[in-house]
């Protein structure tokens, strides 16, 4: 049986808390703020198109929309000028980053977005092996939401002002072999179950 037709719009009250919470980040007319908010465009719009195909109880769209919109927040605290951040911070920080920014505004599940999004989620294990700048506490997605915006977030660069088409799942899963099987695989996972794309 098919799911009933979901709506994959923004929802408006989730468009605005998103965008006034980047703006106060970034700066709005920022270069570092049409990136961001271009980029988690992109990454909202997948995930929720998935989300609406899912045989799953319906997902709180509103969250999963302004999840999606602030996962990068973080990056304004690193020092990644090709992003037009000028902070202090190592990128690989900025889910941690924006997990305490989110926190301070009261916002605990989306802020777990912000930290559980990097890679395919970090495990405690990759910390201690690459003797990472992080807590040592494992990073990886543990609800839906979290593993739809993990997914949907592979897909899109940041570079170039985020205005490159979308990476094939083929050349995400290449991208992220670099890094170890485990990550490769999970995506491959995650394509299979999410969009059905089955990887030869």
């Amino acid at each position: 049986m098919m799911p009933a037709a979901r709506r994959t719009s923004r929802p408006a009250g989730a468009a605005a808390d998103a965008e006034a919470l980047l703006r106060e980040a970034f700066g709005a007319g920022t270069r570092r703020f049409d990136i961001v908010r271009r980029h988690g465009e992109q990454v909202a719009a997948r995930a929720l198109k998935i989300a609406a195909g899912l045989e799953t109880p319906a997902l709180d769209e509103a969250f999963l929309y302004t999840a999606a919109m602030l996962h990068d927040i973080g990056i304004v605290k690193t020092a990644t000028p090709q992003l037009d951040c000028h902070g202090d911070q190592p990128y690989i920080r900025h889910g941690v980053l924006g997990r305490q920014m989110l926190e301070a505004r009261g916002l605990p599940q989306h802020a777990l977005v912000c930290e559980r999004h990097v890679g395919v989620g970090i495990t405690t294990a990759d910390i201690r092996n690459r003797a990472l700048p992080l807590p040592l506490r494992d990073m990886r997605p543990v609800t839906i939401e979290e593993e739809l915006i993990c997914y949907a977030d592979k897909f899109y660069s940041k570079t170039n002002g985020g205005v490159k088409a979308a990476k094939s799942v083929h050349e995400v899963a290449r991208h992220l072999k670099r890094y170890g099987r485990r990550q490769a695989e999970t995506f491959i996972r995650w394509a299979a179950r999410f969009e059905g794309l089955i990887l030869s």
